[in-house]
């Protein structure tokens, strides 16, 4: 028999990092051929051309699908939807993979799965049944479930949501979230090498900052962010490492905001277009905390045992450890947030934190799966009410 051929599909150096115990799965089995397309922030420059990382952990790229225009309007993300549709049929015609697999929520990603859908090939959704009810990315991941027919979700509740949805239980697996994996096989950098590597000082308390537009808020992104960056300039002898929001709408202002913030005390204060998995998950290690509204703040951080603060609506709706502290987007109340964050009584409590994602494995755990998997696009609505 000809191996299975599975494609993987990233967009970002956030997914990536999430995808990639799976991609190690899968090139590791010779019942499975595995299939990279590359879109997205991966290929563009200006957020740091990570399709490099990908290619330097030794995976070939099958395909390359340049999507992206250079604007963060809400007209350019609908049209770069469309270019990514085209961009995926001609990928996907030619690759011509068994399985696709996607993950999450972003708009790259529905434009793979469009394509997918009316080309009849059957697809793999990772991280279904969550919510993220300040962000586009809520729709975007529940139509994913609807184009998928099957689903690996990172928790019982978001197991019964998808469920709930009409997907049939036989359908959806409950794996934990991808992203603890990397925990387990990671090589960890300590102060010093974390300090060689970026080439800045990382002087305690620590704190690790990454907000993304809020992108159904009616509000210009600008204005929350302004909040953040007046809470932080209450912590002056803090140690601020930024990353770079996601290719959302508004980005590009955050980014414009955030560089000026770093150059009032470049001391102190540092931002990077990408750091990396390796890099990204030894700063929140050695975090004090974990800052703005990214859903590693929900999931590796308290795996980690450190402290989140999470702020606005962005993550509202998704489970939450008790190492995270939700804030709302104005600056005494993300002030309060952090202070709560470095209090005595909550660093002893943060030793007891559990994660609410899983144990890991879960690279290998969908490898598995994936194999023997029927070949099939067409299923039918599980009615709850009547269990069938």
């Amino acid at each position: 028999m000809m191996p299975r051929k599975i494609c993987v599909v990233t967009g970002s150096r956030a997914d990536y990092g999430l995808l990639r115990s799976l991609l190690v799965a899968i090139a590791a089995d010779s019942d499975l051929q595995l299939q990279v397309v590359a879109t997205g922030m991966h290929l563009s420059a200006e957020f740091g051309m990570t399709i490099q990382h990908i290619e330097a952990d030794g995976f070939s790229i099958d395909a390359r699908v340049d999507m992206l225009l250079s604007a963060d309007s809400p007209v350019a993300t609908a049209k770069s939807i469309g270019l990514g549709v085209i961009g995926f049929s001609d990928a996907l015609t030619r690759l011509l993979p068994d399985i696709l697999v996607l993950l999450g929520d972003r708009f790259e990603i529905l434009a793979a799965a469009q394509a997918a859908l009316v080309m009849r090939i059957p697809m793999a959704h990772i991280h279904g049944g969550e919510t993220s009810e300040g962000a586009f990315d809520e729709g975007i991941r529940h139509a994913l479930t609807k184009m998928s027919m099957w689903h690996f979700v990172a928790a019982e509740p978001y197991r019964q949501r998808v469920v709930q949805m009409g997907e049939s239980p036989d359908r959806v697996f409950n794996v934990g979230a991808p992203g603890l994996d990397a925990l387990d096989e990671m090589h960890w950098l300590d102060r010093e090498a974390l300090q060689a590597a970026l080439q800045v000082p990382l002087a305690a308390p620590l704190f690790l900052i990454t907000y993304h537009p809020v992108t159904l808020a009616n509000d210009d992104p600008a204005l929350p962010m302004a909040e953040l960056l007046a809470a932080l300039e209450r912590f002056p002898e803090s140690t601020m490492v930024f990353t770079y929001p996601n290719a959302d709408t508004g980005g590009r202002k955050l980014i414009e905001m955030i560089d000026r913030f770093v150059a009032q005390a470049p001391a102190r204060r540092h931002a990077f277009v990408s750091l990396g998995q390796q890099r990204y998950l030894s700063l929140m290690k050695l975090a004090d905390v974990v800052l703005g509204n990214s859903s590693s703040g929900l999931t590796e951080a308290p795996a980690l045992q450190r402290a989140t603060v999470n702020i606005g609506d962005r993550q509202k709706g998704r489970l939450k450890a008790t190492s995270v502290i939700d804030a709302t987007e104005q600056r005494d109340a993300i002030e309060r947030a952090i202070q709560q964050s470095q209090s005595n009584d909550f660093s002893e409590a943060l030793k007891q934190t559990v994660s609410l994602y899983g144990q890991g494995r879960v690279g290998w755990q969908i490898k598995e799966q994936l194999k023997i998997l029927p070949l099939a696009v067409q299923k039918s609505f599980f009615d709850i009410a009547h269990g069938n």
